[in-house]
């Protein structure tokens, strides 16, 4: 039971404070609204696909997670907002908002006593609670990477 608490604390604080790599808050922070819909030279996205993209894919884990009712979205379609889409700041800031919120509903599974880490998802095909929160760390933390080469790119970073 300890070692459960203790896991479980771990993850969270992972979640909160990635220790190895950049948060996401940091790497947002201060964002020019100019660059928003910028597609730095030789990617095939923008800062606000690939916002869009870690904040839609976040939540669809996390639903994953806790819906027994879950509908698999269709990749990459669903994944990554239109190739047309422009971003405004409201719906730049809204997407920060949402992610930061969806993080909230992150902490929230992992806390919960009654949340079994390690049993398998049932209406997944063999997942654990455990490896998708892997998934959401590892998969974030791959995306901030990302946005922060992106950004060196533009000349945005310090």
């Amino acid at each position: 039971m300890e070692n459960d608490k203790l896991l479980r604390k771990e993850l969270i604080s992972y979640v909160e404070h990635p220790h190895t790599h950049m948060t996401f808050s940091d790497a947002v922070k201060n964002f020019p609204e100019k660059l928003m819909n910028e597609k730095p030279h030789g990617l095939p996205y923008t800062f606000w696909q690939l916002l869009e993209h870690i904040r839609i894919s976040q939540i669809d884990m996390i639903d994953f997670l806790q819906n027994p009712n879950y509908e698999e979205l269709s990749w990459p379609k669903d994944y990554w907002p239109g190739g047309d889409q422009k971003a405004t700041s409201k719906m730049w800031n809204d997407a920060v908002k949402q992610y930061e919120k969806d993080i909230e509903k992150l902490k929230k599974i992992l806390d919960d006593p009654k949340t079994d880490l390690h049993a398998k998802i049932p209406h997944g095909t063999g997942q654990t609670i455990f490896r998708e929160v892997l998934q959401i760390i590892d998969h974030a933390s791959y995306h901030m990477g990302q946005f922060i080469v992106m950004r060196r790119l533009v000349g945005e970073w310090k």
